[in-house]
């Protein structure tokens, strides 16, 4: 931190540069997910916002006169952009868990500063290959920057939250959503940034691509990115709950309400598929009373519907899941989900970080992980593959999926509890997440939530059916599946994130020659 002062008040530029920065910050996360009901819908992304403020960082690099000062630039700007995105931890640590309110506002604090030192290096490596060649730099700012979103978003479990792809759900840059995935498409962003911010030094062939670039996004023929093709329709129903997030996991209020409410909604038989949220039922089956299990196993597995249920399993011998049941006619036994991808602190608990989660009053556990890429549930001719809270944050895990296109999944269902972060913005993130899923593999997505965002979404990502948020209700629909592979799901199904960090690297390594080369001419 001393390091970081030291270099910041030495720049040779007026210190409104760090408000300008800072403005950018807030504004490059409201690009991503735009907070407020004003000018733009709550919760939505504004693309070209995300790019103007990414330009802005942009400039202010420029103003650095060394590589530490470009460092710390960048990390001021990631630190509060990330503090912005994920405010919303302060209602989980302080509201529902009873950390103390500045310890938690240290905590986010401490989180996202970490997160930032991946864009602290990215922004000093751009600034000392990029002196005075824009085209070049414009080039290393894309691949610097997209090395510090797939570093911040896999390394150490990963936390992608927020990342710029999301700011482009919507825009002409969704086009290249199929082909690229979330962080080809934040390359293509924050190239575009870099283009804009150097105004007009620029070739006059980097401005021509970037225009390129939008005007095919935005004129492009459907036929284009229709890479699936239907596979039948699955009438589905969708439970939402709304069980007070502080006594979901209270035996004598909240476990009997969640108890009572899914109970009688799954037995209730409409739709072909009925399907409720994460941990809907909050204990383990041997907890629960033998009438009411019974009675869950006799209405699907010999009955007419299916149903998907979010449920802890397991024993204390044999530890624990967060996982989902499938129950359908002429099962044997329930099918299972079991959640590959844990939660830090919530789900397990990291070494040395004990003594944090002690001072939390949160239904912590240390939980098994499932397998990557666990077979799809069955059902009247689709194939169901579920996920489970942030899971499908990570589109390279679901691509696993995708590997033998005969087994891979025809619907995506999401079950998530995000009752933790309060009526946030957190909801709206998390709904543009799926929907950046659903557009990379032109999968339809269905989403059972506790409290919001329950919906339906089609395999263009467009929000077909919506409960209203904090409400408890059902949500009827009928969801059409899709086979085929997206370029984006073919190649990612294969390599992961290989090919990108490859392009990526390989573009700073051209960088780094092309320097040494100016430097001895």
């Amino acid at each position: 931190m001393a390091l970081f002062h030291a270099e910041l008040s030495t720049l040779p530029v007026d210190r409104r540069i760090f408000a300008t920065l800072l403005i950018a910050a807030y504004a490059h996360s409201s690009g991503v997910s735009w907070p407020i009901h004003a000018f733009f819908e709550h919760g939505a992304s504004v693309w070209w916002l995300q790019i103007v403020a990414l330009a802005v960082l942009c400039w202010c690099l420029r103003h650095a006169s060394t590589w530490r000062q470009a460092f710390g630039l960048g990390w001021l700007f990631a630190t509060a952009w990330l503090c912005s995105t994920f405010w919303w931890l302060y209602v989980a640590m302080h509201t529902y868990a009873g950390l103390h309110g500045a310890i938690a506002a240290l905590a986010i604090v401490a989180l996202a500063g970490a997160l930032g030192l991946y864009y602290a290096l990215a922004m000093g490596l751009f600034w000392h290959l990029s002196q005075n060649r824009p085209v070049i730099g414009a080039l290393v700012f894309a691949a610097a920057w997209t090395c510090a979103e797939m570093a911040r978003g896999t390394w150490l479990t990963g936390f992608g939250w927020g990342a710029v792809g999301y700011a482009h759900a919507d825009g002409p840059l969704a086009f290249y959503i199929p082909w690229l995935g979330a962080y080809g498409v934040g390359a293509i962003a924050a190239w575009l940034a870099a283009v804009l911010a150097s105004k007009l030094r620029a070739a006059p062939s980097a401005w021509a691509a970037g225009l390129a670039l939008l005007v095919l996004g935005m004129t492009a023929p459907a036929s284009l990115t229709q890479w699936t093709e239907p596979t039948g329709s699955l009438t589905v129903r969708l439970l939402q709950g709304n069980i007070p997030q502080d006594e979901k996991f209270e035996p004598g209020t909240g476990v009997r309400q969640a108890l009572q409410w899914y109970g009688d909604q799954l037995m209730a038989g409409q739709g072909a598929l009925v399907v409720a949220p994460e941990t809907a039922i909050p204990v383990l089956p041997q907890q629960l009373p033998a009438e009411y299990w019974g009675a869950l196993q006799q209405q699907f597995l010999q009955g007419k519907q299916a149903a998907l249920i979010g449920i802890p399993l397991g024993s204390y011998s044999q530890g624990h899941t967060n996982s989902v049941i499938g129950l359908a006619p002429g099962l044997t036994e329930p099918w299972r989900y079991d959640k590959h991808h844990l939660v830090p602190f919530g789900e397990f608990i990291p070494p040395l970080f004990k003594w944090f989660t002690q001072m939390m009053n949160i239904p912590l556990g240390d939980f098994n992980r499932g397998p990557l890429g666990q077979p799809s549930f069955a059902w009247q001719g689709q194939r169901l593959a579920p996920n489970i809270c942030y899971e499908d944050l990570f589109g390279e895990e679901l691509g696993t999926r995708f590997t033998n296109p005969a087994l891979a999944p025809t619907i995506f269902v999401n079950v998530s509890n995000i009752g933790w972060f309060g009526n946030s913005v957190a909801i709206d993130q998390h709904l543009t997440i799926s929907r950046m899923r659903a557009l990379e593999f032109e999968r339809p997505f269905v989403r059972a939530t506790n409290t919001g965002a329950t919906a339906f979404l089609d395999h263009l990502g467009q929000v077909t059916a919506a409960l209203p948020r904090l409400s408890e209700g059902v949500l009827d629909g009928a969801v059409q599946g899709r086979t085929g592979l997206t370029p984006f799901a073919w190649w990612v199904s294969r390599w992961g994130l290989w090919p990108l960090w490859l392009l990526a690297l390989a573009i700073i390594a051209f960088g780094y020659r092309q320097l040494r080369y100016l430097s001895t001419d």
